[in-house]
């Protein structure tokens, strides 16, 4: 059986695959991914927007999805939006500051 954080950490890294079209930075670095849980053979993902309405709310999510389902050991993937907390430039990595000069 595959351990649970490694299979944890292959599909984030395959979530930063994910580009945000408006930002142009992957979905992980830029703070939208909330959590992933692994379960039964799929993996269930808490993720944002920028904000409510974004007009790549649904190629986020199924990117999100189709991302996750290209692991190894992930037969299925559930992505829920969520809003709490609202999403702020704080969650950003370093290297999404860096790459949008956020903070200059």
């Amino acid at each position: 059986m595959t351990d649970v954080s490694d299979l944890v950490e292959r599909v984030r890294t395959a979530l930063r695959d994910v580009i945000d079209p408006e930002i142009g930075f992957n979905i992980v670095d830029i703070g939208l991914v909330y959590d992933i849980v692994i379960e039964e053979g799929g993996a269930r993902i808490s993720m944002t927007t920028t904000t409510m309405g974004c007009p790549a709310t649904n190629y986020l999510r199924d990117g999100a999805g189709e991302a996750a389902q290209s692991v190894a050991g992930v037969g299925w993937a559930d992505v829920e939006l969520t809003y709490d907390p609202p999403w702020t430039p704080d969650m950003m990595s370093q290297a999404a500051k860096d790459y949008l000069e956020v903070g200059r």
